[in-house]
């Protein structure tokens, strides 16, 4: 009986690889708001029933592509923290070497990419199931902050009162142990990151930067001095 149903989950395991590399075919040609289960099904010569045992609805098969495109991403931006790391990097060379493999991933993936970081998909509200995923990168980068402030420390940066309130939410929400200084910083470089590579990969950046490594090299740098992190 244990050799049968070992059989069927590994049979469940290959058809739900081969419906999710169609679905992701079908975005790369396509895009998420025309994903379709009946043309997935249709692809795979697989009748729509059959396919709905795996995804019972368009929105949980986008959950999935969502939550493997996050994870992706997020054991990229681990494992370049994690070689810098082990290298012996100090933090702020760490950071770069994340937001160089964020930027990497991005230029490998770019319809995953586009499908987390692009336009919202018309009618689909992602589950809290995706949040985990979706917070990899973000807690590389804050475990990087952490490092360095209990070593040589951070330079604080600016901080309006008004925002300080704010800010202290926001460390005691997710960046516990950082000043609020450097939580609001986080947040700013996050979406500054999060901008450079959309901006270059869905073209905004065509005609305007030419030399676009030592570019986001030199932009990368500049969000670690922002969040203070002290020079290499």
């Amino acid at each position: 009986m244990s050799t049968v149903r070992g059989a069927r989950e590994r049979a469940r395991i290959e058809v739900t690889a081969a419906i999710k590399d169609e679905a992701r075919r079908a975005l790369a040609a396509e895009g998420a708001a025309k994903l379709s289960l009946r043309a997935v099904a249709r692809e795979l010569g697989m009748v729509s029933s059959a396919l709905y045992r795996y995804f019972p609805s368009r929105d949980e098969l986008l959950t999935a592509l969502i939550i493997d495109a996050y994870d992706s991403l997020g054991a990229a931006a681990e494992a370049a923290d994690a070689t810098a790391h082990t290298a012996g990097d100090p933090p702020r060379a760490r950071w770069t070497a994340v937001c160089r493999a964020v930027r990497a991933w991005a230029l490998a993936h770019p319809h995953e990419y586009a499908l987390v970081y692009g336009s919202p998909v018309p009618g689909y509200s992602a589950p809290p199931d995706t949040i985990g995923p979706a917070s990899r990168v973000a807690y590389v980068l804050i475990g990087i902050l952490r490092a360095a402030h209990a070593g040589r420390g951070l330079a604080l940066p600016p901080l309006p009162a008004a925002l300080r309130p704010e800010a202290a939410r926001m460390a005691a929400d997710f960046a516990e142990g950082l000043p609020p200084e450097v939580a609001a910083a986080l947040v700013a470089a996050l979406a500054q990151l999060v901008g450079l590579v959309s901006a270059e990969l869905f073209g905004q950046f065509n005609r305007v930067v030419e030399e676009r490594d030592a570019f986001f090299a030199h932009a990368a740098d500049q969000l670690a001095h922002a969040v203070g992190l002290p020079a290499v």
